[in-house]
């Protein structure tokens, strides 16, 4: 077993915490086996078994997650829910390619919002578009670079200047922003509870129950779990950052921890001063930025800073996360967060993903690089579609295939002088 096999967090999602209680599934507790073992319930693993219980009725699956369904990563984002693909995919160079990758997203988009309805859970699932706003130079640059992609797409948009946002989101620490409607905001610890929901009753989900190891058997594939072992004909690995703590993807993927806090329910003084939106989100122009949010139930969120894969003093995190809150909103009296929790993000080092089939039987979709709701419940399904033979796009050629990095300690050396050098250019943006 090894140490980042799975994730271990220190704090509760804040997220989750704001939902009732619910029973989670039992864990596993004996040996048994199956035509198909998925590792991950999160977006990409619900939607391959959910894929494939459609493609092969008879099969048996069986899904594990070392969590229970809302308190892992899933549940840990910031809730948008992206039409269309990231600035940092963007490229209007390649706009062919581009649209194709947006067909594909925006169709998951409609599965997504479907199988929340059928689940009739209040996931505060909203289409209430994005801003993505700068406050120096090169923020500017960056959302430049954004609106040429939009405008080469052909798709809509809206330039907003210093007062334009302070009108819409209460804000004047940016200098410049634009307003795309292609996102949806989301509770994304509902939000998961929701699409599992929806597994077809002959899926198998077990909570609680880590995958160990797994290796290769005459019939397939034997996963390893604290109480039982799992065999079965075929093996997807979903759990993204964490595969290459199972022996997958070591030399292409790090995890990199995020953080978040969210306030409590502010008065209605207060949120008359945060813009006439009645919720709202705000991307970062530059990769390093922070994110912000307004909840339809009147809190604010911030989410910020990179931690190179381990968690970091949440003291610090949470003076830091209050002091870039209260930079942007000085008409807060004070920043008290209700909750301030982490979430690993599996990155690679060009943006690409490492998707697909990797040996016979065993499959694997990792590497979200931060857009994982949307783009990796279709990952999740074409994955399934991959291993029962239907035909589907070159994602390799659309999306990327993650690049090799050199191993440790080149990989953490590099990653502490780009982001030092990174944090130094977009210092206005953080």
């Amino acid at each position: 077993m090894t140490k980042n096999s799975f994730p271990q967090y220190k704090q509760p999602s804040g997220w989750n915490k704001l939902l009732p209680a619910r029973i989670s599934n039992p864990s596993l507790e004996k040996d048994c086996s199956c035509d198909l073992t998925i590792i991950g319930a999160g977006y990409t693993g619900i939607a391959a078994a959910k894929r494939w219980q459609q493609l092969a009725a008879d099969d048996e699956i069986v899904i594990i997650d070392s969590s229970e369904i809302g308190e892992g990563n899933p549940g840990r984002n910031s809730g948008f829910v992206l039409e269309i693909a990231l600035a940092n995919d963007a490229n209007p160079a390649q706009m062919k390619r581009m649209d194709a990758c947006n067909q594909l997203i925006a169709g998951a988009m409609q599965e997504i919002a479907r199988d929340v309805e059928l689940s009739g859970i209040d996931c505060q699932l909203d289409r209430t578009g994005t801003y993505r706003a700068a406050a120096g130079n090169v923020g500017v640059k960056s959302l430049m670079q954004y609106r040429t992609f939009l405008k080469a797409a052909g798709l809509p948009f809206e330039d907003l200047d210093r007062d334009k946002l302070v009108g819409r989101i209460g804000s004047g620490f940016y200098q410049q922003g634009l307003y795309s409607p292609h996102c949806y905001l989301a509770q994304p610890a509902a939000l998961i509870n929701a699409l599992a929901s929806q597994l077809p009753q002959a899926v198998q989900l077990f909570e609680n129950t880590p995958a160990l190891n797994f290796r290769p058997d005459a019939d397939g594939w034997i996963v390893e779990t604290r109480n039982g072992l799992i065999r079965s004909k075929k093996l997807i690995i979903a759990n993204n950052a964490f595969a290459k703590g199972l022996g997958v993807g070591k030399s292409r993927l790090v995890a990199m921890y995020t953080y978040a806090g969210i306030t409590p329910v502010l008065g209605s003084d207060t949120l008359e001063t945060l813009g006439s939106d009645a919720s709202w989100g705000i991307l970062p122009s530059h990769r390093l930025g922070s994110t912000l949010r307004k909840t339809v139930d009147g809190r604010l969120l911030v989410r910020s800073f990179y931690g190179y894969e381990k968690e970091s003093d949440y003291s610090v995190i949470e003076e830091e996360l209050r002091h870039k809150l209260l930079n942007r909103f000085p008409q807060l009296d004070t920043a008290e967060f209700e909750s301030v929790w982490g979430g690993a993000v599996g990155f690679t080092l060009n943006g690409g993903s490492l998707w697909g089939e990797v040996k016979p039987g065993l499959f694997v979709s990792a590497g979200c690089n931060g857009g994982g709701i949307v783009k990796g419940t279709l990952f999740g399904k074409l994955l399934a579609d991959k291993a029962n033979g239907i035909e589907i796009p070159d994602i390799d050629t659309l999306f990327g295939k993650a690049s090799w990095m050199p191993p440790e300690p080149f990989r953490g050396i590099g990653f502490k002088l780009v982001s030092s050098w990174e944090r130094y250019r977009g210092k206005a943006e953080l």
